[in-house]
């Protein structure tokens, strides 16, 4: 099986509610828009909210979350923060290494904002 791309599909239960949050509080480039629905650039992922169908919370919690790598978390939770965004657990080192930030969208789904120290194993080249 070969993947050509890949994107994170959220139904929403308010999708005007749920844009204002992804392009207007956190601020990502739209990709494209459609009569349904708008796909925004997440880094090397897509992220698209369908108006259509039902919301993720009328089919049970949502089995997981958003994972969002930045190049400086801090100055990200500044930016959020600024712009008025409810951090719901502040920046700070995990014990695996990380920095980790967590934010919660209008659904209550948790966007983990993630920088990886230059030193972390994630950044080393594996290839022999």
């Amino acid at each position: 099986m070969e993947i050509l791309a890949s994107r994170m599909l959220l139904r929403p239960a308010d999708y005007e509610r749920s844009l204002d949050f992804y392009r207007d509080a956190l601020g990502l480039a739209i990709a494209r828009e459609y009569g349904g629905g708008t796909v925004f650039y997440a880094g090397q992922s897509l992220i698209e909210l369908a108006g259509h169908g039902a919301p993720a919370n009328a089919q049970g919690p949502f089995p997981g979350a958003l994972w969002l790598q930045v190049r400086d978390l801090y100055a990200t939770q500044q930016e959020l923060t600024s712009r008025g965004v409810e951090i719901a657990r502040e920046a700070r080192r995990e014990p695996w290494g990380l920095h980790e930030m967590h934010v919660n969208d209008p659904d209550g789904i948790t966007l983990i904002f993630v920088q990886i120290p230059e030193d972390h194993p994630l950044r080393r080249d594996s290839r022999s």
